[in-house]
């Protein structure tokens, strides 16, 4: 009897570190931020969204319709995105899913960018694109691929990638993504188009370049194709 002792109190150990490992996790986030408050009444927003009675769902809140429709690309980069996620259907809310589709023109670019709160998986529709993701320090290793029609990529959560249309015509795709709100930083546009801007500064040491240099690049029209 007494040598079993030991060897229960080794499970009950193990079992309690493992119930702290799993309390102790973190969910994802679903913003870039949540200032914790106190104060209940003070709250104007939580980290996803408030649950509606599920006896009043309907099909509606499941639904969404018009993503078959070709969006329009002559923008400065060439490519518009089309979100569906948990601020279009509300039913994706604690799904941990959403999906988007890009239109590209010809030689059309979905900017260099990341999804902080998702990875990516993405299947060409229509044309030909080259695609690619820079791996994280130090390495920052850039693995690239020319995807055609019915190709599949992923994109690991948090890294810069990007898509560019390397076809004669349009291109489309779409995205599945593992977040009901993954969020997307375009990186020129964080970098050279912050409000307030970035001290000049400190961008020019760096990228180790000329302070005129960021001085122009801050004066640019960076546009959002989300």
């Amino acid at each position: 009897m007494m040598k079993g002792v030991p060897n229960f109190l080794l499970v009950t150990a193990l079992l309690s570190l493992t119930a702290c490992f799993v309390s102790a996790y973190d969910p994802s986030p679903l913003q870039d931020f949540c200032v914790a408050i106190d104060d209940p009444k003070s709250s104007v927003f939580v980290n996803g969204k408030f649950c509606k009675n599920p006896k009043l769902a309907n099909a509606n809140d499941f639904f969404f319709s018009g993503l078959q429709i070709p969006r329009n690309t002559s923008n400065p980069v060439g490519s518009t995105v089309t979100p569906v996620n948990v601020a279009q259907i509300a039913g994706l809310n604690t799904l941990g899913i959403s999906l988007a589709r890009i239109d590209f023109g010809p030689y059309g670019l979905n900017p260099p960018h990341t999804h902080p709160r998702g990875s990516e998986i993405l299947t060409v529709l229509e044309g030909s694109l080259y695609v690619g993701f820079v791996t994280s320090n130090p390495d920052n290793r850039l693995i690239t691929k020319v995807l055609n029609k019915g190709d599949v990529f992923v994109f690991p959560i948090g890294l810069i990638h990007f898509q560019f249309n390397v076809g004669y015509g349009n291109a489309v795709a779409l995205a599945g993504l593992s977040s009901q709100n993954p969020g997307v930083i375009t990186i020129a546009n964080a970098v050279f188009g912050s409000n307030p801007p970035i001290n000049p500064d400190v961008l020019s040491k760096a990228f180790q370049v000329d302070k005129k240099v960021i001085d122009y690049l801050q004066k640019q029209f960076w546009w959002d194709n989300n």
